[in-house]
């Protein structure tokens, strides 16, 4: 299969770009590429600007991918002002969901658990459920989460106008393997660290791995899919975090012992995807990170 992967150079997606070229024909677009003997052996790489709609067209009009795997973007909010990070993301997702669409390419995109708007709310809120599945209201209040709802917009925009599957996949903190900062001990010491996220995090493998999965298994239309470890970045019963750290726990909660605070139930019904990498082996986990 011919893939395009957008910001296939990041800290991330270059797990999912390593994951991804051994079994198809891959192009990677970013800012910049890689210096001369740096960089993935079997990747074609592209410096792109991919706010700027008419590169973006001609590029992929030309590639003609079978498919698009689209991980660029700003990726936390805090590190840029507001407005830059909602503009790159959204101007980002919109050029290259709409090129997709032309050349009849399926998506798999970035989207976030952000998109919930627990993590940088003023104050965060319990969820109506647990675990919180993908039909959970969408509550942001800041300029990240905010792009990540309107990323998912257009990919529901691109699957019913253009009739391509578009996958938008919301990981949770990712983490790389013995790069755990969930297991720092200033983060496992405080509930406060991770309480926007209910302590929830996800290996940069496992993700690699839906990403995959989800190429593999086209679908019709749009759909948002969890992506969150197998359990909590804590260790400890989940139903007991949360009555410590809010008071209470929703009145729809079937979660048991130290479970994540989200559900991948639909991954697993759509993408057979389940996460296999726990905190427990994958901090010490000595793995080579993937050239970038």
């Amino acid at each position: 299969m011919e893939l395009l992967v957008t910001g296939g150079r990041g800290q991330s997606g270059r797990w999912i770009l390593d994951r991804l070229a051994d079994n198809h024909d891959v192009v990677c677009l970013d800012r910049t590429n890689p210096d001369a003997g740096v960089g993935h052996p079997d990747v074609a790489y592209r410096a792109l600007d991919l706010t700027d709609a008419g590169s973006v067209l001609d590029v992929v009009t030309e590639i003609d991918p079978d498919a698009v795997v689209h991980w660029a973007a700003i990726p936390v909010a805090g590190t840029r002002p507001g407005v830059d990070v909602y503009r790159n993301n959204t101007l980002a997702s919109y050029n290259v969901l709409t090129a997709a669409g032309r050349v009849g390419a399926r998506v798999v995109q970035a989207s976030s658990d952000g998109a919930y708007g627990f993590f940088f709310a003023d104050e965060t809120p319990v969820p109506d459920r647990l675990p919180i599945p993908e039909s959970h209201p969408l509550w942001p209040e800041d300029p990240y989460g905010l792009s990540k709802v309107v990323t998912e917009e257009i990919g529901q925009t691109a699957a019913r106008r253009d009739g391509v599957s578009v996958t938008s996949i919301r990981p949770s903190w990712i983490q790389e393997p013995g790069d755990y900062p969930c297991r720092d001990d200033d983060y496992v010491e405080s509930l406060d660290a991770g309480a926007g996220n209910y302590w929830s995090y996800v290996d940069a493998r496992d993700v690699a791995g839906l990403v995959a999965a989800a190429l593999d298994s086209p679908h019709s239309g749009h759909e948002a899919v969890n992506c969150v470890g197998p359990d909590n970045a804590l260790g400890r019963p989940l139903v007991d975090l949360m009555r410590e750290q809010y008071g209470r726990v929703p009145d729809d909660c079937t979660v048991e012992g130290d479970a994540a605070a989200y559900s991948v139930a639909k991954a697993k019904r759509l993408f057979d995807w389940e996460p296999v990498h726990s905190w427990r082996e994958a901090s010490e986990a000595d793995v080579e990170p993937p050239a970038a």
